[in-house]
């Protein structure tokens, strides 16, 4: 799988920079290459589909933060850690999502801090509510002040 035939969508993120009614961030990622391989991906040794605890959310950082700095965001298997799917996206857009996020999980009684969509050619394949977004330097060191880390979770 290349990472050229994944797409990237954000909604609900737009009021946080205009005060307005928090609404939960949600990802869209589309998968337009060989569906067989992603969705061997997303699912476990029994054939489920992995569910929301199955899987971790990342984005590594190419450089130092900045103007310009671009990330890897990675969506992992969290039981065997091997990559489920990666894509090339601007840190500072991540950034901004996980703002979103954690305002909402602020403002909101909700489970999930934000939501996750992954569909094949336009359909959709598995929906995740999720709480954590771990945000890793160039250099692989967690960079705990950019993450979403729900409070009680030790890493």
């Amino acid at each position: 799988m290349r990472r050229e035939h994944f797409t990237l969508d954000v909604t609900h993120i737009d009021w946080v920079e205009t005060d307005g009614e928090p609404k939960k961030p949600m990802v869209s990622i589309d998968f337009t290459g060989p569906a067989t391989m992603l969705r061997e991906r997303l699912t476990g040794p029994g054939g489920d589909v992995l569910e929301a605890s199955e899987t971790d959310v990342a984005l590594r950082l190419q450089g130092p933060l900045g103007d310009d700095t671009a990330g890897v965001v990675s969506v992992t298997n969290r039981i065997t850690g091997e990559f489920i799917l990666e894509l090339n996206e601007d840190a500072d857009d991540v950034l901004q999502f996980i703002q979103a996020a954690r305002g909402y999980g602020d403002a909101a009684d909700d489970e999930g801090r934000y939501a996750v969509e992954i569909t094949l050619d336009g359909d959709s394949f598995v929906d995740y509510d999720k709480r954590t977004f771990l945000v890793y330097d160039d250099e692989g060191s967690l960079l705990r002040q950019h993450s979403l880390i729900p409070s009680g979770v030790e890493l």
